[in-house]
């Protein structure tokens, strides 16, 4: 790349954190702004690169390229500058196709799940000695890292289909784990996001190969427009590759594993969920097209431990168990749920914090009905993610429909240290704590722990 000098506008992102890393492995010079500190940022300011906090045209001078946030506004101070100044400016997504450039690129997209297949797919390549470069949207528990730069052939990274930015990537391998609309400020309709993914395996086939669950019904919409050696499936009763003889454990699974009619073994995963299962045949099905042994396969995918905030155990007060789930859509809530009832604790406390004015407007009957199995739900005020607040779209009329459509018990409550408050007189004796949401709810069940130590 011609580029030396690079600035990172929203650095303090999970993702644009880890391009950052990457870069600096490189020995690029790499600055960057947010509008608050956190702790990507202590660890990037550690491996060198400079941080600023707040955003200022300052911040730009001396940069040759700048690469911009998903979540950075057109009016924001300094892609402004930049603009004026003719710096070259990168998307996230075309910053990540650049750092792919000369490797194989594994891309792993989909609604749900694509944080956690990135995770498995990029330990099981590590465990095997291969070296792979890796970019997560998350920390991937073992590595305690979301970016790794490697020096074998494999680039494997998640493709973000919120603002259709995955079609700038050229893979040599994709996954897609599911299509549902979810990100309702970009595309109008399903059909729009189906379009999206269409166009992303079209890309893909012309050097490799596709990994597709059979058994999304959006997904068979594209399984169906494409040649069958370029497209391999999975799934439970329909795919190429099957899970059969499913045992659900508290905190995992054991399944066996069937590749185009031959059983290949049993599997013991240590994430929990028939959600997990997909997202690990997603995982063995693309090493097995990468001629991976299963024996070998199968050796790391049972050390794979999760990904933070993907049914993090966050803590154990006594028999109080405290959980902490990135679930944002009511079909993650649903799976999410379903996994903490398989755990055996006798009820189930639950704090959700709904994400973005848009996604609870357009979602808000689904997310009504998704806490049925739920004892006790806690809702808070709605995380904006940077969204103008919506007329009309509030938490309260989400507890006002979910008191209409269930018997689960419901109260909204504003604040964090009123929550700390209320479960302080609620949570009893085998109780399961369960934070729910893409903001920043995990530090309630942070700050419940250090309360009752």
């Amino acid at each position: 790349m011609e580029y030396n000098n690079i600035h990172l506008i929203g650095i303090g992102g999970i993702s644009m954190s880890g391009i950052a890393k990457l870069l600096l492995d490189k020995g690029f010079s790499v600055s960057g702004s947010d509008i608050k500190d956190n702790e990507l940022l202590s660890e990037l300011k550690k491996m060198g690169a400079q941080i600023t906090i707040g955003h200022s045209k300052d911040n730009v001078f001396g940069a040759e390229l700048v690469v911009v946030s998903n979540a950075i506004p057109e009016d924001n101070v300094e892609l402004q500058y930049a603009q004026r100044q003719e710096i070259t400016i990168y998307k996230r997504a075309e910053m990540i196709a650049k750092l792919m450039e000369n490797k194989k690129g594994i891309a792993i997209s989909g609604t749900h799940g694509k944080t956690t297949t990135t995770a498995m797919v990029g330990f099981v390549l590590k465990g095997a000695k291969l070296d792979p470069t890796i970019l997560l949207g998350g920390k991937l528990d073992v590595l305690e890292e979301n970016a790794c730069a490697g020096n074998g052939d494999y680039f494997i990274t998640e493709a973000d289909e919120s603002d259709g930015s995955l079609l700038y990537l050229n893979p040599d391998i994709s996954v897609i784990t599911n299509i549902e609309l979810d990100h309702h400020d970009y595309y109008e309709n399903t059909r729009q996001l189906i379009s999206t993914f269409k166009d992303f395996c079209k890309k893909t086939i012309k050097r490799g190969f596709c990994m597709l669950n059979a058994e999304n019904p959006n997904l068979q919409q594209i399984i169906n427009k494409f040649p069958d050696e370029n497209i391999f499936t999975f799934g439970f009763k329909n795919g190429d590759l099957r899970a059969g003889n499913i045992t659900l454990l508290p905190f995992g699974s054991l399944f066996s594993v069937n590749y185009q009619g031959k059983d290949l073994g049993e599997i013991n995963l240590q994430v929990p969920g028939y959600h997990n299962i997909k997202n690990a045949l997603a995982c063995i099905g693309t090493c097995l097209n990468l001629n991976m042994n299963f024996v070998e396969i199968k050796k790391y995918i049972e050390e794979f431990s999760g990904v933070k905030r993907r049914f993090e155990k966050k803590g154990l007060i006594e028999d109080i168990l405290i959980i902490d789930d990135y679930a944002h859509h009511p079909t993650e809530i649903k799976e999410t749920i379903k996994a903490a009832k398989n755990t055996g604790y006798e009820r189930i406390i639950a704090i959700f914090q709904p994400h973005r004015y848009t996604r609870t407007r357009h979602l808000l009957k689904e997310f009504s009905k998704s806490f049925k199995p739920v004892d006790y739900l806690i809702i808070t005020p709605i995380y904006s993610a940077g969204e103008e607040p919506i007329k009309g779209v509030s938490s309260k009329k989400l507890v006002n429909l979910i008191k209409r459509n269930t018997k689960t018990k419901v109260k909204f409550i504003e604040d964090f240290t009123d929550i700390l408050n209320h479960l302080n007189k609620i949570v009893k004796s085998r109780d399961l704590l369960l934070t729910l949401g893409a903001g920043d709810i995990y530090k309630v069940g942070e700050d419940f722990i250090k309360m009752n130590k």
